[in-house]
């Protein structure tokens, strides 16, 4: 059990932390407002963006809050990842470049799975 815990608190801080710094540059990069432009989205979903992953990361590092609304933090990144390697794709760039995407993808998965198991002591 122990174990599970080091790895839910490792892995949700990192992702957390991965998540927070990205919203923060969604704010603050001139580079990131043109990605997303790149990526054909409008500049106010770049705001949004950023907005959701805060309150998301927030979410995830609560011990207290319910597991039912955690997990809705966990549906919304997962849905945001496979948005994001869809986006990166549907414009023409190669699997190689989704790195990013599939390290926050193996992270978001090892802190659910861990948490699934503390739930389940």
């Amino acid at each position: 059990m122990k174990s599970n815990k080091i790895i839910f608190w490792v892995s949700t801080v990192l992702f957390s932390l991965f998540m927070l710094f990205s919203a923060y540059n969604y704010i603050s990069s001139e580079e990131m407002k043109g990605a997303f432009v790149h990526l054909g989205f409008p500049d106010y979903f770049r705001i949004e963006l950023a907005i959701a992953k805060t309150l998301g990361a927030i979410v995830l590092l609560l011990p207290f809050l319910p597991s039912t609304v955690r997990g809705f933090a966990y549906a919304g990144f997962t849905i945001n990842i496979i948005s994001a390697a869809v986006a990166h794709l549907a414009i023409g760039e190669p699997i190689s470049s989704l790195g990013f995407v599939l390290f926050a993808g193996v992270l978001l998965g090892l802190s659910y799975w861990s948490s699934l198991k503390l739930e389940n002591k």
